[in-house]
């Protein structure tokens, strides 16, 4: 299976046209194309069209999360119903299911959230708001999680804006590593047999990393690929015959 990915485009009003021209032969290349969040620049409407008018009406499906930029205007559940009227399908620990050449592709997607990594992170102690910093991130890890064990499918691909991993994050000042991800989201996608996991937000980090469980991780952050998309391949296990 061929899966296009792409994140932190960051379009604005201004921006309309940019992507399309090279988004209308995806097809050629994917089966699917996925949106690691970070859609618009400060999270309004009027940019939520622009998005919606570059990726809406491909010729592969269209799956997306939201990022923190996308939140930061107060209208995520808004821009999130904009861009389902449009075709393209928005997860906030939701999956979805595709057939893809009579093989089944399973996608689950949330934004996720910071916190840091193993011996790096934060913890629920101290301050309310330190607690509830803490507890969102574990809260949307576990909704990766249930999302992600309840796909019965060939391949299954983690989508979220933040990283699940320090790995892709190399690049990126060591200090803001608990702004970027967190380690609840690699233990999700470690204990649900996942083959992909994709994410965005880390725009000075590296592509490649692998979870300790040995999952490929890729972060797909425009500024990182350099590209419209990044397509990465991914097979289906196959069992050995007695």
């Amino acid at each position: 299976m061929r899966i296009a990915a792409i994140g932190d485009v960051h379009l604005g009003e201004d921006a309309r046209g940019r992507l399309r021209p090279a988004l209308e032969h995806v097809g050629e290349h994917a089966d699917v194309l996925l949106l690691a969040g970070d859609l618009t620049r400060h999270g309004t409407l009027d940019e939520a069209e622009v998005v919606a008018d570059e990726f809406a009406g491909l010729p592969v499906p269209v799956l997306s999360v939201l990022g923190n930029h996308d939140y930061h205007g107060d209208a995520e559940k808004e821009i999130t119903e904009l861009l389902r009227e449009h075709g393209i399908t928005v997860l906030e620990g939701e999956h979805v299911t595709l057939e893809i050449g009579g093989e089944t592709l399973g996608v689950a997607g949330i934004k996720g959230f910071g916190g840091g990594f193993a011996g790096k992170c934060a913890s629920a102690f101290g301050e309310p708001e330190m607690k509830n910093f803490v507890r969102h991130s574990v809260e949307l890890a576990d909704r990766l999680h249930d999302s992600l064990a309840e796909l019965r499918t060939d391949v299954k691909v983690a989508l979220t804006h933040y990283s699940p991993i320090p790995g892709t994050l190399r690049g990126e000042p060591p200090e803001i590593y608990p702004f970027l991800g967190a380690y609840q989201l690699g233990e999700a996608i470690d204990a649900t047999g996942v083959d992909l996991a994709v994410h965005g937000h880390a725009h000075f980090g590296c592509e490649q990393g692998v979870t300790p469980g040995g999952v490929r991780v890729r972060n797909v952050a425009q500024p990182i690929i350099r590209s419209a998309y990044a397509v990465y391949c991914v097979e289906p296990a196959r069992v050995p015959s007695a």
